[in-house]
């Protein structure tokens, strides 16, 4: 059974200001990063909560 994927907060953040510059679609960013569209969309509503 593979683990579960743990992001620091570090990684987090680039990804957020990723989505947040708004230059690439959010599908686009998780394909970059390796990551779910939902764990973008999440952290850029995280971000702009802040």
């Amino acid at each position: 059974m593979a683990r579960r994927r743990n992001f620091g907060k570090g990684f987090k953040a680039k990804v957020a200001i990723e989505a947040i510059k708004g230059e690439k679609m959010i599908n686009e960013v998780a394909s970059i990063y390796e990551v779910h569209p939902v764990l973008v969309q999440r952290e850029k509503d995280i971000s702009i909560v802040r």
